[in-house]
């Protein structure tokens, strides 16, 4: 399967866009480990919004680790991996095939504030004085809706600076806007405390950014279509590059925060620590454009 050079792309005139994703986690252990119960959340749902899973495979070793499916409170596909003992190490490799059609929005069926989690501040975003400050200058800035999820989006933007190493899985909101640096799941934690504190609906979303390294992460805020159906649309907004989702984007999972969508953790029997290699690719396999 050929890859297609991302440079030729016109990702304007694109209508569908089929991707290949592998990606692999290795644990290696200095001595044997017991009691492995690790979560893997890598492979996307069978449908979300206009993406589609054409196909996928997870491949453990050593053989012998069971693991199975399940779906989250929020949709998400988890694998759940057990293991009574790895001698050495563990390596965890996905492949999933996806295809995404342009201009089909994220429709939400009626019932979908009924969770309440988009609305309420979770652990990692909570809302300190600061973010609440902001969230009632922006909220007087723009109308209610999109305009003012436009607003948060550019103000998280131009407020932080992309920067490694000074933020951890752990970091709030409210502390990784007082350093004013971090990484996507800081600019997606930010916004999502701000959004959520000035009453618009938001979820967290991880997944993959076609030409990015590592996992990317951004927020979709969810809003009513007021069509007399009760139902939802969910916008992407990436404050990180401070523009909306595109066809270059893929879902892997949805949550209140990072915590809820962690692609890899766990727990194991040992005091040393494992220490964990990953590697990803994303290839664009296919593309159409709009005729006309």
């Amino acid at each position: 399967m050929m890859a297609i050079e991302l440079s030729s792309v016109d990702w304007h005139a694109a209508r569908r866009a089929t991707y290949l994703v592998k990606q692999s986690f290795r644990y290696e252990y200095p001595e044997p480990v017991r009691d492995l119960s690790h979560r893997l959340v890598v492979i996307p749902p069978e449908r979300f919004g206009d993406q589609r899973r054409l196909r996928h495979r997870l491949l453990v070793e050593p053989d012998g680790v069971r693991y199975e499916d399940r779906k989250d409170r929020f949709g998400n596909l988890v694998v759940d991996v057990f293991a009574p003992r790895v001698s050495g190490a563990i390596e965890f490799v996905a492949e999933v095939s996806v295809e995404r059609h342009a201009s089909e929005p994220n429709r939400l069926l009626d019932g979908w504030l009924a969770d309440g989690y988009l609305l309420e501040p979770s652990a990692l975003t909570a809302a300190d004085d600061r973010i609440q400050r902001a969230a009632e200058v922006l909220a007087g800035s723009a109308e209610w809706g999109l305009p003012l999820a436009d607003t948060i989006n550019d103000w998280v933007y131009q407020s932080m600076t992309y920067k490694h190493g000074v933020t951890g899985v752990r970091t709030t909101a409210a502390e990784a806007l007082a350093i004013g640096s971090g990484v996507c799941q800081d600019y997606a934690h930010v916004m999502l405390a701000i959004t959520r504190a000035c009453g618009l609906p938001s979820r967290y979303v991880s997944g993959h950014l076609l030409g990015q390294g590592g996992t990317h992460a951004w927020v979709e805020v969810v809003l009513p279509t007021n069509d007399g159906t009760g139902d939802a649309i969910a916008w992407p907004f990436d404050p990180t590059n401070a523009g909306r989702g595109g066809l270059g984007y893929l879902t892997i999972a949805v949550g209140g925060d990072y915590a809820d969508v962690a692609p890899t953790s766990g727990t194991y029997l040992s005091p040393l620590v494992g220490r964990l290699t990953t590697r990803k690719s994303v290839t664009l396999t296919e593309l159409e454009y709009t005729t006309g």
